[in-house]
């Protein structure tokens, strides 16, 4: 029989991902599923093979001849604007005119009645240009007077100078984080349709698509109610897909129209990864005052960071990057500066956790500094200087750390990964073994929610119930195999009390739900939950009055039940509910609407509330390296993760260990490559090497914090889970910097940039060997 007590769809419990059986059979339809309609056209960029330089002029005509080729696309072909800029600064054309910027960068697009004549046709352009000077990173752009590609932001509170002059010991250092490429499943790709008028529908694989809504409308010079951006699902984005997709619908659109006929995108893996951007590397400075017992006095850091050719979303990654370079460490004095540098590379953009683990890992190697420093545990030194009471609780952004729960946290995975007993053994192994030495390190996380452009925290939903009793839900939030979807039929098939089989979930379109936020910001659930949530509240309080005024009961006789409906002493299945409710023209319909509450921030103060909460996390991870090649393994870690009230903690679950496993990718091996001239040479999987199945930890074992309970109204109480859990693969890069530092007897804090690889770990190695 049937247990009633919890409906298929509750919250709370482990349900599979509603996709899970079609991604895994193959039969999930993406965009390049879609049939195409007779006469669809195939469009393919061809790109520059300089890095900068005056544009004097395209040759086309080659292009124009080849076989199957119908027209070309260059910047004097776009009817409205030519700019993609999501910040609006005007500064990212389609095309460009006058400049090249970047190696890669698209100079025009081939239209053929194949991709294969496309692609082929694209390579018989003679570009003119005149060579310019060019720089790759921050430190050659500072010093050859490259410009900001957008403001820069400083957080500061206290008195940095003197508290860094009296401090007992200081320290100051560079460190170099490396970027890192998403390496979707699923690459970019658009297909337009034209319709009658100025309409026109593009199928595509964004994050955001009330954002390729508006950059479709502005390069078409019409308005955004002709532009429908549809999004069944993603095969992954991890934000490569929330501002980069903007070019690729532009192009499709834009060629649709001016031909008349179905027109699809889609570049091959070496074109993707040239000409769109990454996760930002940063070049950091920090300068450190603390005193024998660990405790930091005062901190100054400058961010500077490679940006590329324009803005893009650089500004808030940078921003985000200081927002987090205290991590879960209360800093009494502190300065800290953003550099967001203009460079001659691809413009880099959104990467799960936003510039967050970038200023992470400043606070774990300024902590790891500290402990070399004073010969101490670097878990003794974080625990010093967690955030606490007594004034200890305001970040270097002025908001209070009101729900910090670390050290119970930390404390209970200490004791559950036997941290102390390990550490000590693998101190005593590595001294009788002279090749393998062995590392192990505890690092925890506090990640701040919300986006920190207040106006994006907001989510619409549409949801309708059926007269049979099915129920169709619609928000703004996209599926990028995250479960998003699966989370939020959850929430309405728990308000209704029905089971989650009565939902249909249907593709995310700006037809439905309008100026909608992108998927981001680890903010899906929180802000698309709870806009379902309501637009339910909405349908349940006229039923409620209706069934109150049908039976002659007063409002709070109605309870809905698992798949029932109690009316005073009646009950009725739900649909037969629905069925008389609709017969009694109740509105069966609500669009649903959240804005998240209580932030605020002032960006030319630098203060105020940025974060509606925390999320919190912790890792304990140990490693083994060979000295005498700097190859290495993760033998073991263990994860304890905060998630509040988890909606569906197998998700959860699965979204934490793909997390940690693309962090310890970007810290280990993902590393990204440019020569000379400016040409990407890490620009396909046989080049650009992420985590393998084999890489993962050897024991590898994950728990949810279920104790834990947001003190937020959040949606049922649940916490964010994409990207914080991202930064626990530092725990990776801090156990195998105590495996160097082991052949120096753990004297001399080795330095390690990022990606820590076998390289840079041997000769790490063989610095500290040397002495030097």
């Amino acid at each position: 029989m049937k247990d009633m007590s919890i409906i298929s769809g509750a919250v709370h419990h482990d349900r599979i991902h509603d996709s899970a059986a079609k991604h895994v059979s193959g039969s999930a339809d993406y965009t390049d599923d879609i049939a195409m309609p007779e006469g669809t056209l195939h469009a393919y960029l061809g790109v520059s093979q300089v890095a900068h330089a005056r544009l004097l002029g395209l040759d086309l005509a080659a292009v124009r001849r080849a076989p199957g080729v119908v027209g070309v696309l260059t910047a004097a072909d776009i009817p409205g604007i030519n700019d993609i800029s999501p910040t609006g600064l005007n500064d990212e054309p389609v095309f460009p005119t006058d400049k090249i910027q970047f190696h890669g960068q698209p100079l025009f697009a081939v239209v053929a009645e194949t991709r294969d004549a496309a692609r082929r046709a694209a390579a018989l352009a003679r570009v003119d240009c005149e060579a310019l000077p060019c720089a790759l990173d921050p430190v050659a752009a500072r010093a050859a007077g490259y410009p900001y590609v957008t403001a820069p932001l400083k957080l500061a509170r206290g008195d940095v100078a003197p508290a860094l002059a009296a401090a007992p010991h200081r320290i100051t250092a560079r460190m170099r984080i490396g970027g890192q490429d998403h390496m979707y499943l699923e690459g970019h790709i658009a297909f337009a349709i034209p319709g009658e008028d100025d309409d026109v529908v593009v199928h595509c694989s964004t994050q955001h698509p009330s954002e390729a809504q508006h950059m479709v409308a502005h390069v078409l010079g019409v308005p955004s109610n002709a532009v429908t951006v549809n999004v069944r699902r993603m095969g992954g984005g991890f934000g490569g897909k929330e501002s980069q997709m903007n070019l690729f619908c532009a192009v499709a659109a834009i060629a649709a129209k001016k031909w008349n006929r179905a027109v699809k995108i889609r570049p091959d893996r070496d074109q993707d990864m040239t000409a769109t951007g990454k996760r930002h590397d940063f070049v950091v400075d920090y300068d450190i005052g603390f005193d024998e017992a660990g405790r930091i006095h005062a901190v100054d850091a400058s961010f500077a960071a490679r940006c590329g050719f324009s803005a893009d979303l650089s500004g808030p990654v940078t921003d985000r990057a200081l927002f987090h370079a205290d991590n879960a460490y209360f800093y009494p004095n502190v300065r800290l500066e953003s550099h967001p540098m203009k460079t001659n590379t691809v413009s880099n953009t959104a990467f799960r956790g936003f510039g967050g683990p970038q200023g992470v890992i400043v606070a774990e190697r300024m902590i790891e500094e500290i402990a070399f420093a004073t010969g101490q545990d670097p878990l003794d030194v974080r625990k010093a200087n967690f955030y606490g009471q007594d004034g200890r609780d305001v970040t270097p952004y002025h908001q209070q750390v009101e729900d910090n729960i670390l050290d119970r946290l930390v404390g209970e995975l200490e004791t559950g990964a036997d941290y102390r007993a390990r550490r000590k053994a693998i101190i005593a192994d590595n001294a009788n073994s002279p090749v393998l030495k062995r590392g192990i390190a505890l690092t925890p996380v506090k990640f701040g929610i919300s986006f920190t452009a207040t106006w994006y925290n907001q989510a619409g939903a549409l949801v309708h119930v059926y007269n049979d009793g099915s129920v169709h839900l619609n928000h703004g939030g996209t599926e990028m195999g995250q479960g998003l979807n699966t989370k939020v039929a959850q929430v309405v098939a728990d308000a209704f009390q029905i089971d989650f089989e009565r939902i249909k979930i249907t593709r995310t379109t700006t037809e439905k739900v309008p100026n909608t936020s992108a998927t981001a910001a680890s903010s899906g659930s929180d802000l698309n939950g709870m806009a379902a949530l309501n637009a339910v509240e909405q349908i349940k309080a006229r039923l409620v009055a209706f069934a109150a005024r049908k039976w002659e009961v007063e409002p709070d006789a109605v309870e809905f039940l698992p798949n029932e409906v109690r009316i005073g002493d009646v009950v009725l299945s739900f649909d037969a509910f629905i069925r008389q409710a609709y017969m009694a023209r109740v509105q069966l319909s609500a669009a649903g609407f959240y804005k998240t509450p209580k932030i605020h921030w002032d960006r030319q103060k630098g203060c105020g509330r940025p974060f509606y909460y925390f999320a919190y996390g912790a890792a304990c991870s140990e490693v083994t390296i060979d000295t005498l090649t700097g190859e290495y393994r993760v033998d073991r870690t263990d994860i304890l993760h905060d998630v509040g009230r988890s909606l569906n903690p197998a998700l959860d679950k699965g979204q934490v260990e793909g997390a940690f496993v693309q962090g310890m990718g970007w810290l280990t091996t993902e590393e990204l490559w440019w020569d000379a001239e400016g040409r990407l040479r890490t620009h396909a999987p046989s080049t650009y090497k992420i985590p393998l199945a084999s890489d993962r930890p050897r024991i590898f074992n994950v728990n949810l914090a279920d104790w834990s309970e947001n003190r937020e109204l959040t949606i049922k109480r649940s916490k964010a889970v994409g990207e914080p859990p991202f930064m626990l693969g530092v725990s990776v890069f801090e156990a195998l910097s105590m495996a160097v530092a082991s052949v120096a007897d753990y004297r001399v804090c080795p330095r390690l940039d990022a990606p820590a690889t076998p390289e840079r770990v041997l000769m790490a190695v063989s610095r500290l060997q040397a002495g030097t």
